[in-house]
């Protein structure tokens, strides 16, 4: 599961990793929640943009945005047949950036936030899909949605979380965004074990409402400059 991530990398890094043509004024966001809006790459005619959509994703035939929140992760393995997903699957999928995300470990009664990265840092990108929803309602609102594709963790980190979000390696990105879904799970390759490291958090992120840099550091033993 993904349920908060960060993206505070700067906008014009991220066009030189993504290649996007837009270059928004993003704000450092230290942890994005579902419901909030973020940003995500997506190919319109061979061209890739940046826009902000909503996390938690709608399918057209929702009657309501209630069922956003249940659909904030998309499990890989059935991603291309779950009624929710599957239109998505063939038709909208995108590139979400980020450069780390939250899992909590159990640890006895207690449950500890961890902030899982890449080596030697930087931005990413998850695997999502995305939506545009209609409400039955009133047809002139309409809402773009996404949600994050899930995976079975990698061993550097599964002793936190048995689940992780789908991590693209970059050579990748074309073939996620615009690439033939017929055979598109089985071309798109793991991310090495090796580049992940994970670090104890403050319990402070748990809160939506704290979005702030001292949610990046590490508190006890592990310290994040050691990688």
């Amino acid at each position: 599961m993904c349920g908060r991530y960060s993206i505070t990398t700067p906008p014009e890094a991220l066009r030189r990793l993504f290649r996007f043509n837009d270059l928004p004024n993003l704000q450092p966001r230290y942890n994005m929640a579902p419901k909030q809006m973020a940003p995500v790459v997506r190919d319109r005619d061979g061209v890739r943009h940046l826009d902000l959509l909503r996390w938690g994703l709608l399918p057209s035939w929702a009657r309501d945005v209630s069922i956003g929140a249940k659909l904030i992760n998309a499990r890989l393995e059935t991603i291309a047949e779950k009624p929710s997903f599957r239109d998505a699957f063939k038709k909208r999928r995108c590139l979400v950036p980020a450069d780390g995300f939250y899992e909590w470990r159990k640890c006895g009664k207690l449950k500890k936030p961890h902030r899982v990265c890449i080596v030697n840092g930087g931005a990413f990108a998850f695997a999502g899909l995305w939506e545009r929803w209609c409400d039955p309602a009133n047809q002139h609102a309409v809402i773009e949605t996404f949600t994050v594709a899930t995976t079975v963790a990698s061993s550097s980190i599964a002793h936190i979380h048995h689940r992780m979000p789908v991590i693209l390696d970059p050579s990748d990105y074309n073939r996620w965004l615009a690439g033939d879904p017929e055979n598109l799970l089985q071309q798109i390759k793991p991310f090495p074990d090796e580049r992940l490291y994970a670090y104890e958090v403050s319990p402070r992120v748990g809160n939506v409402r704290n979005d702030d840099w001292g949610l990046l550091e590490a508190i006890g033993a592990d310290d994040p400059s050691l990688f």
